[in-house]
């Protein structure tokens, strides 16, 4: 026998001998298969969560850092490098952090709407909508655990 031929057939061998007694596990115990699988359903997503949020964070943090940097003068010898250092990095999350709370400050005061038409729509279905909550929550009984279709009839 060829010994090419006789290692793919362990291995096939092996390959489906694996899966029969995975599914003689799972046929065995339903439930742990299931929770197995939402775990790792769960994990997955929260993984691609957490990969999408530094992704995100990065992106901003390396645009903001982009800029062309600005040759400082060079320090004099005896002075204190630890003090000018932590100063120069609060330095920068500070504007950071400003640059981001203006960005959020705009986004607010925004009109989101491109006409005085759009925006008195949007204000009667508003109301409408406040009216139908008052009329349905005006509708239900006083007393919680009443409830008679009697009064409806």
């Amino acid at each position: 026998m060829d010994p090419v031929i006789n290692s793919t057939s362990r291995a096939n061998m092996a390959l489906i001998s694996n899966a029969l007694a995975v599914y003689t596990y799972i046929s065995d115990h339903p439930e742990r298969a299931a929770l197995f699988f939402v775990c790792g359903v769960c994990l997955g997503l929260f993984l691609t969560l957490f990969a999408l949020v530094v992704q995100i964070s990065c992106r901003t943090d390396c645009r903001s850092r982009q800029r062309p940097a600005v040759k400082k003068p060079p320090r004099p010898a005896h002075s204190s490098s630890d003090s000018s250092d932590s100063d120069s990095d609060w330095d920068t999350t500070s504007d950071l952090s400003a640059r981001r709370h203006r960005r959020f400050e705009r986004t607010l005061n925004m009109n989101v709407f491109t006409s005085a038409e759009e925006l008195e729509r949007a204000q009667r279905l508003e109301e409408r909508e406040r009216i139908i909550r008052e009329i349905w929550m005006n509708g239900q009984p006083d007393i919680p655990g009443t409830r008679s279709l009697n009064r409806y009839y």
